[in-house]
């Protein structure tokens, strides 16, 4: 079996089918708060880079939701205040791309208009921090053992 087609296997599973749905959902979410903040009145004059961590905090509510109940609903809930700590902490993690990139579009490069912050944050960061937010969330958050949190945490 050639790379290519152990890849789209891997990509065709139920298990990432369901991951990018939810994290579709997510993503719209994400992009209309975005949107709608980047134009809200009291946050006009802010760095738009606020208002992307506003919109991924309630994104994240939604993703966890959503992962919790479709994604990885057989695996154990036991720790549940570990399991939503780890989710938090890498969300930040995989938000950090998008906002990284966001501030290197708009305050290094000057690209200030609309189109340029969306194409920064919600196309190149967002697809960097989904491919680390699926690694983390498999690997450690809704893994359902604490080996391998304690494997990455010590």
């Amino acid at each position: 079996m050639s790379v290519l087609s152990r890849l789209i296997a891997r990509l065709t599973t139920p298990e990432v089918a369901s991951f990018v749905a939810v994290g579709g959902v997510g993503y719209i979410v994400d992009i209309t708060a975005f949107n709608y903040l980047r134009s809200a009145p009291v946050l006009i004059g802010m760095d738009p880079s606020v208002a992307k961590s506003l919109a991924v905090g309630l994104a994240m509510i939604v993703t966890y939701i959503g992962n919790r109940a479709f994604t990885w609903c057989g695996e154990s809930a036991r720790g549940r205040r570990r399991e939503v700590a780890l989710f938090v902490v890498f969300n930040v993690i995989g938000l950090g791309f998008s906002v990284l990139t966001l501030a290197i579009s708009h305050d290094v490069l000057g690209l200030t208009s609309r189109f340029a912050d969306n194409i920064s944050a919600n196309v190149i960061g967002l697809a960097l921090g989904t491919a680390f937010r699926y690694w983390s969330y498999k690997k450690y958050v809704f893994s359902g053992s604490t080996h391998q949190y304690q494997e990455a945490f010590g």
